[in-house]
């Protein structure tokens, strides 16, 4: 059981190399933000900006 477990761990790595995985929360915030009416987009500006410093 353990190898299987070792074996999709590693299989699963590449999908979280990159940064995208990191910028992930900074994304949903923002679309969430960004959902609100009027001020949506000035209130998402914050998280946009984080996600594309952290995946540009």
């Amino acid at each position: 059981m353990k190898t299987i477990l070792r074996l999709l761990a590693l299989l699963m790595l590449p999908a979280l190399a990159g940064c995208g995985a990191a910028a992930a929360p900074c994304r949903v915030s923002s679309a969430l933000l960004d959902a609100i009416p009027v001020v949506g987009g000035i209130a998402a500006a914050p998280t946009d900006a984080c996600a594309d410093v952290i995946d540009p």
